[in-house]
């Protein structure tokens, strides 16, 4: 570490180069890594946060919320089931809220309406105002981005655009969102009215709802298939995969990732490859004089390892600095255990790639080298 610092610190100037090109690779990774976790948060937070184990959906509906339409008669036999501890059933439905009494479209906000039963485990936690009532099928609690960002306000009453319903905000949540939008929770039967308003939407399904879901541990999946004929039963986990675009849209982001990494651990070998290959002669002095490929080596990495946690710190430093000016709207989160978790990932990246530099390092003949110095 010694030999490290030192030579860190006598060639302040080359070592510079490479750590500007670490720190706008790392930054470049924490801020597409946290555009990707917000986007990804903003099409599945009310999924992701609900505290359900399994989603119960209608057979051949690939766990998609919009394509399944089952009978809430379910949730009775459900409940029997083995492992069941709760079910509840639920429903979702894009809309848009008109504010005030004027119809211009700026003054409309796309909103996701989830049905749920009041009171149940499915209603999030409120964190200014009331929660759903069973007595009134009209109020609602929605995502606090509609009082932030639309001016929403709390005992507001809002008309839904193409429908003669209106819903009156008694609550207000928090990270709850659905396919990108604010999510608007209403007990499941005035969710009902919404969605199949139209004569024969509903299919002829008695108190249709979307899925039923299950609180329980090791539910038997196929059990529950297999005695409810027509379901589905998946993990919740597997229902956010299951939301249109989901897959796709963090597929993408996360494939760009990769390639960033692996782009990366390209670009830092030979950086660390070239950089050694110009220090062969001090290199084979040194083996003539006694030092061991295991003491050069560990120089090497050691030098590699401090270079790249200063150049990670740096980046983690800039990314934050980037999102307090980002715009508001601008979907970006970067939780601390994800920060962590591509920290590691680079770290270890850039220790890999000094491995071709003491491979280089050992193969290093002390009497070639001292040909070379005249």
């Amino acid at each position: 570490m010694f030999l490290a610092l030192k030579e860190l610190k006598h060639n302040k100037k080359r070592f510079l180069m490479i750590a500007i090109i670490f720190v706008l690779i790392s930054w470049l990774v924490f801020i597409l890594s946290g555009l990707g976790n917000g986007l990804s948060t903003l099409a599945a937070s009310t999924f992701k946060n609900m505290k359900a184990d399994y989603v119960v959906f209608e057979q051949g509906s690939k766990a998609s919320m919009s394509k399944s339409l089952l009978s809430n008669e379910l949730t009775a036999k459900l409940t029997e089931m083995p492992n069941v501890r709760a079910v509840s059933p639920m429903g979702t439905i894009m809309a848009s809220a008109i504010k005030g009494n004027n119809a211009g479209n700026e003054d409309k906000a796309d909103i996701a309406i989830i049905g749920i039963d009041p009171g149940s485990f499915l209603e999030p936690k409120i964190i200014e105002g009331t929660g759903l009532t069973s007595d009134n099928m009209t109020q609602v609690i929605v995502n606090e981005a509609m009082k932030d960002d639309e001016g929403f306000k709390l005992g507001e009453t809002f008309q839904l655009d193409g429908s003669m319903e209106s819903l009156t905000i008694v609550g207000f949540v928090k990270d709850q969102t659905y396919n990108h939008v604010a999510a608007v929770f209403t007990p499941i039967a005035e969710w009902r009215k919404i969605a199949f308003a139209a004569p024969g939407s509903d299919k002829g399904v008695k108190e249709p709802v979307n899925a039923i879901m299950l609180q329980g541990s090791d539910i038997d999946s196929n059990a529950i298939n297999e005695q409810l004929p027509g379901t589905d039963t998946v993990t919740r986990a597997a229902a956010v995969q299951g939301m249109p675009g989901y897959k796709e849209e963090n597929g993408t982001i996360m494939m760009m990732l990769a390639f960033l990494l692996a782009i990366s651990a390209f670009v830092l070998g030979v950086f660390f490859y070239v950089f050694t290959m110009q220090k062969t002669n001090q290199f084979g002095i040194m083996k003539a004089i006694g030092a061991k490929n295991g003491f050069l080596g560990k120089a090497v990495v050691s030098q590699v390892f401090v270079l790249s946690l200063s150049s990670i710190i740096a980046g983690i430093i800039l990314t934050y600095g980037t999102a307090a000016i980002m715009p508001k709207g601008m979907p970006f989160m970067l939780e601390p255990k994800l920060v962590f978790t591509y920290s590691i990932v680079l770290l270890v990246i850039s220790l890999l790639s000094s491995l071709v530099s003491v491979r280089t390092i050992s193969k290093i003949d002390p009497l070639k080298a001292l040909g070379r110095v005249e």
